[in-house]
């Protein structure tokens, strides 16, 4: 039955069980060593050694996440082209056009972004009509 096993297999099994091992081993010194002290202060939040005021609860604007998510984006983009330049020689004149036409599409979308209005970090102030109708 373990004859059939691999070397790379048994080699893999020790490194989970001592991985195992270890967390418990961490687990139990901190749980024997630990402090055990209870106070009404140690159930208190400690910030910096102010005393927090309010909550912890605040409201977010969607801006953030807009932020966030325009940040994966282009950071998958600058992954591809990455992955591209290594292999630029191999790919040739066809790559080349591949990614140009890659990087077009990128900015036709950042364009498009930046016209609706979506990279702007204020709010916009309406605009007045100076139209006379005398």
């Amino acid at each position: 039955m373990f004859a059939d096993i691999s070397a790379q297999h048994w080699a893999f099994a020790i490194y989970v069980i001592g991985a195992i091992a270890i967390c418990l081993t961490m687990i139990g010194l901190a749980a024997l060593l630990g402090g055990r002290a209870q106070g009404r202060t140690k159930n208190k939040p400690f910030e910096s050694g102010v005393d927090s005021v309010g909550t912890a609860r605040l409201r977010f604007s969607a801006k953030f996440y807009l932020v966030a998510m325009f940040f994966v984006i282009f950071d998958v983009e600058a992954l591809y082209l990455f992955a591209w330049s290594v292999s630029v020689r191999e790919s040739g004149w066809v790559g080349f056009i591949e990614a140009t036409i890659f990087i077009g599409l990128l900015l036709i979308g950042l364009v498009y972004l930046w016209r609706i209005g979506a990279l702007e970090w204020s709010p916009r102030k309406p605009q007045l009509n100076n139209k006379n109708t005398d």
